[in-house]
């Protein structure tokens, strides 16, 4: 990893890290978005436990996606890019540094929720843990760059909020959270194919209910690094342009 990018997630980290309030909406959300869906099934420990990769899967996006989105937003609002981008501080290392920041925090609110979701909420699965973990880190990865990207697409907060709808909704309706994919019309069982989050939640049901292995899912997994890797790539490309405003 490019040197610069260490003190850039270093910087990131401290900066959250001092606002508490913010960090104590990370952790303290999306448990309490993840107690209301559980009682939604009163007493059907059994179907929250066959819908639970699912919903993980999708908070995890959500949630990285519009922590990074948003964080990343400030830092241009602020100048902070700008400064950056006069220093001699390349896009490999903003990229690969504000990834870094935002990931640890990212993923740490994903695996509260998923330590949450297994012990306190009670729900059962039948993969390893350890294979859940990395197959999460891989979805986190990806969402938190989705954020990065568009970010540089947006100018204010707002702006910023509107790309759920546009990004994360569809996803939700078409990469089988609510139905099964092959159930929906032939067009959008196509238009899913280029979603990211039905390779998640692929991935994460073959581990948790039918508890295959990282090479069982290695389908799922591939095409999820893929997107990483492109999302990256397009991520460094509109940097300046998301710096320039």
């Amino acid at each position: 990893m490019p040197s610069n990018a260490f003190p850039i997630a270093g910087r990131v980290i401290h900066q959250l890290v001092r606002d508490r309030r913010t960090l104590a909406l990370i952790i303290i959300v999306p448990l309490v978005v993840m107690t209301l869906i559980s009682y939604s099934f009163p007493e059907n420990k059994a179907m929250l436990s066959l819908y639970a990769p699912a919903l993980l899967a999708t908070l995890a996006l959500f949630f990285s996606f519009l922590l990074t989105g948003i964080s990343f937003l400030r830092e241009r609002t602020q100048g902070t890019m700008e400064r950056m981008m006069a220093s001699p501080v390349s896009r490999l290392d903003m990229v690969l540094g504000y990834l870094l920041g935002f990931f640890i925090f990212a993923l740490t609110q994903s695996l509260i929720v998923l330590m949450f979701t297994i012990y306190v909420l009670g729900v059962t699965y039948s993969g390893d843990l350890w294979q859940i973990f990395i197959f999460l880190i891989v979805i986190v990865t990806m969402a938190v760059n989705l954020g990065i990207f568009a970010s540089a697409f947006a100018r204010n907060e707002f702006q910023m909020i509107q790309f759920i709808p546009l990004i994360i909704f569809p996803q939700v309706f078409l990469c089988g959270v609510i139905w099964d994919v092959e159930s929906m019309h032939k067009v959008l069982q196509w238009i899913a194919k280029f979603l990211p989050l039905k390779y998640a939640v692929g991935g994460m049901e073959g581990i948790m209910i039918q508890g295959s292995s990282l090479l069982d899912v290695g389908f799922e997994l591939g095409i999820l690094v893929a997107f990483v890797v492109a999302i990256s790539i397009l991520a460094a490309l509109t940097l300046r342009r998301g710096s320039a405003g």
